[in-house]
């Protein structure tokens, strides 16, 4: 089958929804289908649509549907598009969708009663990585690491972490570290700022992919301050990683993790976050607990489970192409 994989996202960007997309077409491809991927539709030759975001795919998904009527479309929704909650604006390029795709379970519960039968559930895995050394090492002696890998962006909170930061013991041992790509200007100089200033935070600027995984493997913990999210793959990378996470209690995480996960505080609150911080670096009993709990849900994230679901989701709109379309 000839698959059309939109996503907003520009080619080379370490936005989630760029390597959400770049795994999704090597999935796809590996089921057999021949995948194109572009960031808007205009005429491309394809027997089904898959896109990304309800709002900035939104045309996209009007001009597949108008010239291929009868050809499946399959809409995954992303953090802005479910939370804080959907706009009336949004129902009618959900409408156009057969399938829509979320990344956590409670996101289906955002949706209207009408459109969950439709929606699929897609966890983000993470490909397995080759097993050489990390050239970051293991976690440092001297150090209580805790990673944020967070773009900064309103949204993100990023600079959460660096005030965190500034409420923890003197005799504390941790040290944030903070890797992300600059999208808001005022937020980058706040950052900087706090860099030179606070001398438990230290921001990284972006980093490639591979090098962010790195430096998560040598980490402690990883800290996720957003105020919302969609399903944040660096939950998932988390995960595969066997790295805790400490994470604001927003639908997209708990969705993951569950609700009895221990490591979760108010968005926002830059005292609790401190609070969950000196929790992890001084009680070993309850670190453990959260490194456990993470462990138990590593399935949840391997790529042969992503795999599976692509695959059943396919199946269930097979029936609705012409016999022998591939």
């Amino acid at each position: 089958m000839r698959i059309c994989l939109v996503t907003p996202a520009s080619p080379g960007s370490h936005h989630g929804n760029r390597v959400t997309a770049v795994r999704w077409r090597a999935i796809l491809r590996e089921l057999g289908h021949q995948v194109e991927l572009v960031q808007d539709y205009h005429d491309h030759p394809a027997d089904l649509l898959v896109a990304l975001h309800a709002r900035r795919s939104a045309e996209a998904i009007r001009r597949f549907r108008a010239q291929h009527p009868e050809a499946p479309v399959v809409l995954a929704l992303t953090g802005t598009d479910l939370y804080p909650e959907l706009t009336e604006a949004d129902h009618p390029v959900l409408e156009l969708a057969d399938r829509l795709v979320v990344l956590q379970q409670l996101g289906v519960q955002a949706l209207p009663g009408h459109l969950r039968a439709r929606t699929h559930v897609v966890y983000q895995s993470v490909p397995t990585l080759p097993p050489t050394p990390s050239p970051a090492g293991p976690p440092s002696p001297e150090h209580f690491d805790v990673l944020l890998l967070a773009h900064l962006r309103p949204v993100k909170d990023p600079l959460l972490a660096a005030a965190a930061a500034r409420l923890l013991p003197t005799g504390s041992r941790l040290r944030i570290r903070h890797a992300g790509a600059v999208i808001d200007r005022e937020l980058a100089e706040r950052a900087a700022r706090e860099d030179r200033e606070n001398p438990r935070y230290h921001w990284l600027g972006e980093l490639p992919r591979s090098q962010a995984l790195r430096l998560l493997a040598a980490s402690r913990l990883l800290l996720l301050t957003s105020r919302h999210e969609g399903g944040a793959n660096v939950v998932s990378e988390a995960l595969a990683a066997r790295v805790p996470i400490i994470s604001t209690r927003i639908p997209g995480t708990v969705g993951i993790l569950g609700p009895d996960y221990p490591g979760y505080f108010p968005p926002g609150d830059p005292a609790q976050l401190a609070q969950l911080l000196v929790h992890a670096e001084t009680n070993e009993h309850w670190y453990h607990e959260l490194h456990h709990h993470c462990t138990t849900l590593r399935p949840l994230v391997a790529p042969e489970r992503e795999r599976d679901s692509w695959r059943q989701l396919l199946t269930e709109l097979a029936p609705a192409r012409p016999a022998g379309d591939h």
